[in-house]
């Protein structure tokens, strides 16, 4: 059978419903249930019909020991949603710093983009997260990246009307350049 010209399976209410409780246990951090299900042979990669991956749910959502436990069971930290984003965006969108910090631990690139162009530095510069454009600094984050127009984080901040972060952001450009 060609993949390309066949059907997807018809998933049943029952089945459904167990993939809705899954997507939720990430949500709202339920790490004893996901742990049990990931010994059961449940993927840790699963995602949603939006691309969020368990771990970019459980990273946005600010759920660190479900974020530990899907990284422990192999959660992909560069696997980025429909949005492009990576699940260290979303704790910099968050300024979840106790994500941050775990999702770095465990491999997350700190400048990377997934299929966007926009890293969680300049996610984090945009909401003038000042502890979480520290945080990503220390770990590397590049302050002179720029996206796909052209825009550092600085720019992006300066857009959004950020009051702190841009210039320690120029100053950590400067002074990495």
């Amino acid at each position: 059978m060609n993949p390309e010209t066949s059907t997807p399976p018809v998933l049943d209410d029952e089945t459904l419903a167990f993939a809705g409780r899954i997507f939720q246990f990430a949500r709202m951090g339920h790490a004893d249930e996901l742990a049990e299900l990931f010994g059961q042979g449940l993927p840790a990669n699963l995602r949603n019909d939006k691309g969020d991956s368990l771990l970019m749910l459980a990273a946005y959502n600010g759920q660190a020991e479900a974020t530990r436990v899907i990284l422990e069971a192999g959660g992909d930290p560069e696997l980025a949603n429909d949005r492009g984003q990576t699940p260290l965006a979303g704790a910099a969108f968050k300024n979840d710093l106790a994500v941050a910090r775990l999702l770095l631990q465990h491999g997350a690139a700190v400048d990377g983009t997934g299929d966007g162009t926009r890293t969680a530095l300049m996610t984090a510069a945009m909401f003038d997260r000042t502890e979480m454009v520290t945080l990503l600094l220390k770990h590397g984050a590049d302050p002179d990246h720029r996206d796909a127009a052209g825009q550092s984080a600085a720019d992006m901040a300066r857009a959004m009307g950020a009051q702190a972060t841009p210039d320690p952001l120029d100053a950590a450009a400067r002074k990495a350049g």
